[in-house]
């Protein structure tokens, strides 16, 4: 018996769900020939022009520097922006004008107050589909509220899904007035905010919504890491272009909703907003912080070496290596080699690369996917696999600006490690899809059985710890975010789904695997749900400092896909933290 067949009660039948999705359809030009919408295949095949590689300098992200108190306004607005050589500008939706927003630089303990205004259009640039729950044709199109990705908030600072705004007053059933307030109080870590309107944050994040947010802290400080302009933030995600250099966000013209497409892949690769950049760096050590901030993209990152043209010219081992130095949450307690890099998207990677004995080389960071089955459902996509290989070239050609004085440590910062055995509880949470019978194109995707609107069932105690514990019973790997929190991986265990779907129980039918490398020794807010696995984290369900509550107090977050196409289409659930 298949795997969709066991799927929760309560969840919508193929047939109401495909008989829904033909109820409802709203276009805007995105460069698509709707009128050949009619005819069987996904726009997910058409490409972009070819584009030469490494022919545009990366650009470093503006920057907010900020201090104790300080109350800032941020404008969402549309723009034009040239994102290759060769390609006119095209339109895209940012942060003050720019793609990505200014990265914010902040002090550990230094509260700022962020005021969002929504400058955007009323029409969306790309294609609804309003058969998409929180997207429906009776809400505005435009509709956006900021998440503060990694951040410990008050509820009404994290940018709940339905507390959406519009530029022409209208306001989400969950819409709070007040500016944001962030209080910073946690250790150094590399944040970042994008757009989180349910039902069209995949269209919202992908026109140009996101930025970053470093938070630094005086044990950072210490270590003297390369810091300043040898510091330098690389927002990697990947797109579709117009020949007239416009973004192309494809319409899936057989799917199991009118618009929806399960998943985004596009065959370019942007680097702060630049299409496969160069960036000419010194014969010293540099700090980069890689997110990635793509739709649906997992990236496996390689360093290889390469001439000056970009072409491969050697092996991983000919170049130096990435030294994590920390995670999504912040530093790691020590750095820690590698030759690549696994990025799920929401994830990211900080990193010091020594160039100090390459000079007049160049390298190029490679997109690497290996032949196996955690590229996912890739290889699902009509128009066969897109895998774009190019992201960035390094050349080491840039004069030397003077000594060298910033350091590797050996050590970093201590990781206070969380012990299961004083967790409160373990919850049991499933991954599920509903899947089209005949080819298995996916139809909804749910987290614990449960759609967006049904009953929290996930109701943590302030400072109490917890083990979640996720049961991925589909063919993806899941990329799951939790909201206020940061936590550790304790491990991952195969587990039999058919035994699972039918009875609830998990059978394990192997031992536990540890967690993979780079997530020991470290805190995590996104972590990789492999198919066929339970994935087990543990943390702390910590209030901002100073949160005076009355006893019994809800605080409403959420946890959700990272991967938007999913998050978009009911991969997302609220929880409650109770005083």
């Amino acid at each position: 018996m298949r795997r969709r067949e066991f799927l929760q009660v309560g969840l919508l039948s193929s047939a109401s769900i495909l008989a829904r999705s033909r109820s409802g359809l709203l276009l805007r030009d995105n460069g698509l020939d709707h009128a050949s919408m009619e005819n069987p295949g996904s726009s997910q095949a058409m490409g972009s022009p070819a584009l030469q590689p490494y022919v545009d300098p990366l650009p470093v992200p503006q920057v907010i520097r900020t201090t104790a108190g300080q109350k800032i306004t941020i404008r969402m607005q549309e723009f034009y922006h040239k994102v290759h050589r060769d390609l006119s500008p095209g339109r895209i939706w940012g942060y003050n004008g720019m793609w990505p927003g200014p990265t914010f630089k902040v002090n550990s303990g230094a509260p700022l107050t962020v005021k969002w205004v929504n400058d955007l259009p009323t029409s969306h640039f790309l294609p609804i589909d309003t058969t998409i729950h929180g997207a429906e044709s009776n809400l505005p199109e435009v509709r956006t509220v900021v998440h503060l990705h990694g951040a410990r908030v008050m509820p009404e600072s994290d940018g709940y899904p339905e507390a959406w705004f519009t530029s022409d007053g209208k306001r989400g059933p969950s819409y709070v007035a007040a500016p944001y307030h962030y209080p910073n109080c946690q250790p150094a870590a590399t944040l970042w905010y994008h757009d989180h309107a349910i039902g069209i944050t995949r269209l919202n994040i992908y026109a140009g919504m996101a930025g970053f947010y470093l938070i630094r802290d005086r044990q950072e400080e210490y270590l003297n890491l390369p810091s300043g302009d040898y510091d330098i933030p690389m927002m990697i995600q990947d797109r579709k272009f117009n020949p007239d250099g416009s973004l192309l966000y494809p319409v899936e013209r057989n799917g199991t909703h009118p618009v929806w497409v399960q998943e985004f892949f596009g065959d370019v690769t942007c680097v702060n907003g630049k299409a496969t950049p160069f960036l000419e760096v010194e014969p010293r050590k540099y700090r980069f912080r890689l997110l990635n901030a793509s739709n649906s993209r997992f990236y496996f990152l390689t360093l290889i070496r390469a001439d000056r043209d970009g072409n491969i010219s050697g092996k991983p081992a000919d170049a130096p290596a990435f030294y994590q130095i920390g995670t999504d949450g912040g530093l790691r307690e020590s750095p820690l080699p590698l030759q690549s890099l696994n990025v799920s998207p929401g994830e990211r990677f900080d990193v010091v690369i020594d160039f100090s004995e390459h000079g007049g080389k160049n390298f190029a960071i490679v997109n690497d996917p290996p032949p196996s089955s955690s590229r996912r459902r890739e290889r699902h996509v009509r128009g066969s696999e897109i895998v774009p290989r190019e992201v960035l070239l390094f050349k080491v050609t840039k004069r030397f600006s003077g000594k060298d004085t910033s350091v590797l440590p050996a050590t970093l910062v201590p990781v206070a490690t969380l012990n299961p055995a004083g967790a409160a509880r373990e919850r049991f949470l499933s991954l599920t899809e509903l899947e089209r019978p005949w080819d298995e194109y996916p139809i909804i995707g749910l987290l614990g059985g449960k759609h967006w609107n049904d009953p929290v069932t996930e109701n943590p105690k302030a400072d109490s710890t917890e083990i979640w514990s996720f049961v991925n019973t589909t063919t993806d790997v899941h990329s799951m975010h939790i909201h206020l929190v940061r936590f550790q991986v304790l491990n991952r265990q195969p587990f039999n789904w058919v035994a699972y779907l039918q009875s609830r129980n998990v059978v394990y039918t192997d031992v536990p695997r540890l967690p993979e490398a780079d997530e020991l020794g470290a805190w995590k807010d996104t972590v990789k749900t492999y198919p066929g696995m339970v994935t087990r984290v543990i943390a702390k369900f910590e209030l901002p400092v100073g949160a005076q509550l009355r006893p019994g107090t809800k605080l409403r977050y959420v946890w959700h896909c990272h991967m938007l196409e999913h998050e978009d289409n009911e991969m997302m659930r609220p929880f409650d933290v109770i005083s």
